[in-house]
């Protein structure tokens, strides 16, 4: 409760202190690194990802983005393998997580592999979209999707 308020009232001294008092909280690490995101302080930000995914103790939604936060922050960074990799990990625990799955596309595309990120983002679309026209076209784009280049 104390990191969430420090957190909220963007007092980085604060959470700083209260992180070093608490190495091994899961939950103040997590908003730690929230915090320093927020900031522009992504360098920062991420070993407090990473003790907060390694530390036991912190609820579902909250796990789910600090791995949304981690990938991201390592994107930021252009630790581009390291993003695709965070996201890979984080997907595995929750498949289909439709931002992991955008994050992770984006990550794609920084490595160079466009194709994929399309790929990647059609899919995505043919699932989340209550479009009539993208469901009445899904079986067609989720075929192109995994054959972008694909010619007669």
């Amino acid at each position: 409760t104390e990191a969430v308020r420090l957190r909220e009232a963007r007092d980085r001294e604060g959470l700083l202190a209260l992180a070093a008092r608490h190495p091994h909280d899961a939950a103040v690490a997590y908003q730690c690194a929230w915090l320093h995101d927020t900031l522009g302080h992504e360098a920062d930000a991420a070993p407090y990802y990473e003790t907060a995914l390694a530390t036991p103790g912190l609820s579902d939604r909250d796990r789910l983005g600090a791995h949304t936060g981690l990938g991201s922050t390592y994107r930021v960074l252009g630790r581009y393998d390291d993003a695709l990799a965070a996201f890979d990990r984080a997907l595995a625990e929750y498949p289909g997580d439709p931002a992991l799955t955008a994050f992770r596309a984006m990550a794609l595309h920084n490595l160079g592999r466009s194709a994929d990120a399309v790929g990647s983002l059609l899919k995505l679309l043919t699932h989340t979209s209550s479009a009539p026209a993208i469901a009445a076209y899904r079986r067609a784009i989720e075929h192109y999707a995994d054959h972008l280049d694909e010619t007669v």
